[in-house]
């Protein structure tokens, strides 16, 4: 059976959400993920910033740890207030442009 190609991407989750929101697997993903802030993970798993770095640190080869300090330092959406304020002007450039 020959599959018909698409335009539209596949959103099969190579790496789906632990159930657990209080096991270091779901730390780690969460971690991983950019739509979801260190607060989120705070109210979930009762771990602070620090901490996650710490499980980050711990349970990752050196070279990925540095990776997703990298990764975390450059992106402004893991702090919920950095979060909204990009939400917000992407909201507001988007609102301004005309097709």
């Amino acid at each position: 059976m020959i599959k018909k190609k698409t335009n539209r991407p596949l959103t099969k989750s190579a790496n789906p959400e632990p159930k657990d929101t209080t096991s270091i697997d779901w730390i780690i993903w969460a971690a991983w993920a950019d739509r979801i802030t260190f607060e989120e993970i705070k109210e979930k798993s009762n771990k602070v910033e620090s901490e996650v770095i710490k499980i980050m640190r711990s349970n990752l080869r050196p070279s990925s740890f540095k990776l997703w300090r990298k990764r975390v330092n450059e992106k402004s959406i893991k702090h919920r207030k950095l979060f909204e304020y990009s939400r917000k002007s992407i909201k507001k450039f988007n609102l301004n442009e005309k097709y």
